[in-house]
């Protein structure tokens, strides 16, 4: 007989049109030998996820450790899915927003050794593109009116050119990103997968200066009467919308996440505007919290898409980073980063991107010696890195 197994799972899911099915009269047979629980299972004591998320209604056989709900083979699909409201028209309707927010992680005591100090950690990488960025673009595309022949071009440490890219092809306008050479070859990749037409620049890997490398070039584009106007950048280095894309989705959805229950919040930086528009919204919500950003130790490193802002001249300052906002700024090593995003994969199975691992290994140190609960960013995963990874794996 066909059997459907139920496993636990965490607090918070909504019933179901499934579940609701079965509380209508979906018959749930017991096969022979086993004896039926006979009483209904309790909601607050156990939950499952399978879609059928509170079988309290439901008849379930005890098989060890498992639940086994079998004969519905007969159930009517039209019936148990009527709703068609989870599918969407454009991958453009996944951006994450306060009402579809991106999941956050507490860290356990194998990574975090601090019992005082919880580590939240807000996993971007859930994005329908993959980073952080997804946001960034979204809004900055929202804000941009292109002509009829009209492209787009944007300077890019890959997240941003990844997430531009695919929102263009999904609206059917034509894109140009250029990037430094060190990027890492797997954003490049997914550049050219994408159909983006890629303009590869000797510069740093977070472009830092306005009139020279990708940024001089895409200027260059823009700005030059030879291409007629064809170019139009959003310039994510500039826009405001970067900013405003953190503090009207970012800030309220680690807000809501956290019940307002937040003393730290770390983020990296780069352009400066996930850490400005997150600090700005919390520091709004509740002046305590303390904004802690998070930058590489030396002007090159391997941290594709952070800057080094200590000592930077002023002229090459993020412009759209408000420096009010933050409390405290740490520096991190490529060593300390990658190899923090090594263990956070090898004791809690989470993969995630370099930076990720700049921000974890300063939130671990400063948990040594404060108390709270810290927030942390994790801008992206590890997908787009294993060739960085691979020089910092053990044999």
């Amino acid at each position: 007989m066909a059997a459907l197994y139920l496993v636990p799972y965490l607090e918070g899911r909504r019933e179901d049109a499934f579940e609701s099915h079965l509380r209508k009269g979906a018959s749930a047979e017991i096969s022979d030998g086993v004896r039926p629980a006979q009483q209904p299972v309790d909601d607050h004591r156990c939950n499952w996820n399978t879609g059928i998320t509170k079988p309290s209604a439901v008849n379930v056989a005890h098989i060890g450790p498992l639940y086994r709900l079998v004969g519905l083979m007969n159930a009517r699909v039209e019936e148990i899915f009527r709703d068609d409201d989870q599918v969407f028209d454009s991958i453009a309707d996944l951006i994450p927003n306060p009402d579809n927010p991106t999941p956050m992680l507490r860290l356990g005591p194998r990574f975090n050794p601090h019992a005082g100090y919880e580590i939240l950690l807000k996993l971007e990488g859930m994005n329908p593109f993959g980073s952080i960025k997804d946001r960034t673009a979204y809004f900055m595309l929202k804000g941009l009116h292109l002509k009829e022949g009209q492209s787009l071009v944007e300077p890019s440490a890959g997240n941003t050119g990844i997430a531009l890219t695919a929102l263009a092809n999904a609206q059917g306008t034509p894109i140009e990103i250029a990037v430094p050479e060190g990027v890492p070859e797997e954003k490049k990749a997914l550049l050219r997968l994408l159909g983006a037409e890629l303009i590869e620049v000797d510069d740093e890997l977070c472009p830092i200066f306005p009139s020279e490398g990708a940024r001089g070039v895409v200027k260059s584009m823009v700005e030059s009467e030879a291409y007629g106007g064809q170019y139009v950048s959003p310039n994510q280095y500039e826009s405001e919308l970067n900013v405003a894309a953190h503090y009207h989705t970012t800030g309220p959805e680690i807000w809501r996440q956290t019940n307002g229950n937040i003393d730290y919040f770390f983020a990296s930086i780069g352009t400066g505007g996930t850490i400005s528009g997150v600090g700005r919204f919390l520091k709004e919500m509740n002046p305590n919290i303390r904004i802690i950003g998070v930058e590489p130790d030396k002007r090159h490193h391997r941290l594709s898409g952070l800057k080094r802002i200590t000592d930077l001249p002023e002229e090459h300052f993020p412009t759209i980073l408000d420096r009010e906002l933050l409390d405290d700024l740490v520096s991190v090593s490529d060593e300390e980063a990658f190899k923090a995003g090594i263990r956070l994969a090898r004791t809690e199975g989470v993969m995630v991107g370099p930076t990720t691992g700049a921000v974890l290994h300063a939130a671990i140190e400063s948990g040594a010696a404060d108390t709270g609960r810290a927030v942390l960013i994790s801008a992206d995963n590890a997908a787009k890195y294993i060739s960085d990874y691979a020089r910092y794996l053990d044999d």
